[in-house]
């Protein structure tokens, strides 16, 4: 400690500088002045991106944190701010997100008293995050802030929120000492590599699932030259397809909603089957389905970055307690003995996805799955794909391919209103690359505002908006069980053009296939935030079925 004094609020900026932080987002609070005061003196090191609902802030901070593997910063001020921001804090929960959230808090003399937008936020996001605690004492700043990206970055990372009562940043302290912080990884053991060898050269139908957080681009190379090697078929699990090229001969699909069914057959046949990253939750598993619980037929490898996660639902042969980064090498370097029966399966499999991604046909005059083969085909490797969720995803996730490592954001977690931030997020984090969004009608108008965000800091994403004027989702299980009796999935929509034009930002209406290429060259090339409104037939709720056909059964 020195002499000299300062305010919690700088103690706190001082502090994520310490740890490298390099971009904040938020929306401004009473209940945290003292740390915008401090963030006004250093805007050029931590940026401050003031946006316009705290869920879109969040959701900006989870996607940083899936694209860099550090932790997304995000400031929300007390009761409604940290209410609406607990969504992304959510997503990064599920999907292993590293995240800080700072909330600001009531006065330490008024809490405990239902005070103006008072909560105990230790009792409300215990089941969101990994830590919550509130820091009453200034001197002890950079104790927690050292601590919170530790936790969240360490094990199976995720998200963490630190409550700042508006009193403890406005006292002085002293300036406290720090250094960066260093994740705790988790390391492969020499006897789990020779055990899981020993496994593969026993099988004769294997298979390796890749997914989960903890990835950086040169493990998907290490992967990618593990499974060339022995000639190893690679899947992946729900919105983690850019954990492995798409384009590669050895890639035969995502384990997601509504999977190739031959690949699900694929995955119940194989012998040893080794998970390395997923948790093999409900949408990978199908609704814990797709393998036994607890017991799974196949000889089981899983290997996690998380220890608790080893044996959670799936009983393992062999639990590897390790990270992507940190196995990756020592796979890249195993070669199997024998000649790889397999190899001929590989071939098949590989085949078995060309088809399943060829464009099939759909009622009207936007035939989605050839927008997704053309962007496949024209937009950079490296571009940044990003959605939310809802039907409209499932086109995307079948008939798009990601080349490249990180170019996939979407929420595991499942939830609405993600495509619109996270994009901004992802452009404001990597501003040379192409980033786009795609959502649903449904889907884009929950964060729609921040259209706003993207033309007031120059984030240029292209925003496509399908519209078929309900919640498609909602709609086609509301078909399979109540055939027609809609209640409650209709929707009435702006005009989406004039919409995105009144906040600046160029737009098109697209209404058919042919229409779309040149409308897409034309956003990629605006100079400013884009938007395509892609009208889409009620009919195509998803490329296995019709509502008609749904209505029908």
């Amino acid at each position: 400690m020195t002499t000299e004094q300062i305010t919690g609020g700088k103690a706190l900026v001082d502090a994520l500088i310490t740890n490298e932080a390099n971009i904040a987002f938020g929306v401004p609070g009473e209940s945290y002045l003292a740390v915008l005061d401090a963030l006004h003196d250093v805007s050029n090191k931590l940026p401050f991106i003031t946006c316009r609902h705290e869920a879109s802030a969040a959701n900006m901070a989870e996607a940083y944190g899936k694209l860099t593997g550090k932790p997304g910063i995000c400031f929300v001020t007390r009761g409604p701010g940290t209410t609406h921001a607990s969504i992304g804090l959510h997503t990064a929960y599920q999907d292993s997100t590293p995240m800080i959230m700072f909330i600001g808090q009531v006065a330490s003399d008024q809490m405990d008293r239902e005070a103006f937008q008072e909560i105990d936020y230790r009792r409300f996001l215990s089941e969101v995050t990994k830590w919550t605690a509130e820091i009453q004492d200034p001197n002890r700043i950079a104790e927690y802030v050292g601590r919170a990206f530790r936790v969240a970055t360490s094990g199976r990372p995720g998200p963490v929120a630190l409550a700042l009562p508006e009193d403890m940043l406005r006292k002085l302290c002293g300036e406290q000492q720090s250094m960066p912080y260093t994740p705790t990884l988790a390391h492969p053991g020499q006897a789990d590599m020779a055990s899981m060898k020993a496994l593969l050269e026993k099988s004769e139908r294997p298979l390796l699932m890749l997914g989960g957080s903890g990835w950086s681009a040169t493990a998907v190379h290490e992967i990618e030259q593990f499974s060339e090697n022995n000639h190893i078929p690679v899947t992946v699990s729900f919105r983690c397809q850019d954990r492995f090229n798409n384009n590669h001969p050895n890639y035969i699909g995502d384990m997601g909603i509504g999977a190739n069914p031959a690949l699900i057959k694929r995955m119940t046949d194989a012998d040893v089957l080794i998970v390395l990253g997923p948790r093999l939750g409900e949408m990978t598993t199908d609704g814990y389905n797709r393998l036994k619980v607890p017991v799974p037929d196949q000889t089981l490898v899983h290997i996690h970055q998380g220890a608790e996660e080893l044996g959670r639902v799936y009983q393992p042969d062999l639990a590897i307690n390790a990270t992507p980064i940190t196995i990756a090498p020592f796979l890249a370097s195993m070669k199997l003995a024998g000649s790889n029966p397999w190899k001929k399966d590989t071939l098949e499999a590989r085949a078995s996805f060309e088809k399943w991604t060829t464009p099939i046909a759909n009622t009207g005059d936007v035939q989605l799955s050839d927008l997704y083969r053309y962007m496949r085909e024209t937009l950079p490797d490296d571009a940044i794909v990003c959605n939310g969720a809802g039907n409209y995803a499932s086109w995307l996730h079948r008939f798009y391919r990601y080349r490249s490592f990180p170019s996939q954001l979407g929420p595991t977690s499942g939830a609405m209103g993600y495509g619109v931030p996270s994009a901004i997020g992802a452009k404001l984090t990597h501003p040379e690359k192409t980033v786009i969004s795609i959502s649903g009608d449904g889907c884009f108008m929950m964060n729609a505002v921040d259209l706003a965000t993207a033309v007031r800091y120059g984030a240029n994403v292209v925003f496509l908006v399908f519209n078929n004027n309900m919640y498609g989702t909602i709609r086609m299980h509301q078909e399979r069980e109540y055939p027609r009796r809609t209640s409650g999935t209709d929707l009435t929509n702006p005009d989406f053009v004039k919409f995105a034009e009144s906040f600046g930002v160029q737009a098109e209406l697209v209404t058919s296939t042919t229409a779309f290429a040149p409308a897409l060259e034309r956003a990629l090339k605006a100079g400013k935030p884009a938007l395509l409104e892609i009208r889409v037939d009620p009919e195509a709720i998803a490329p296995t079925t019709t509502l008609s056909a749904l209505q029908n059964r």
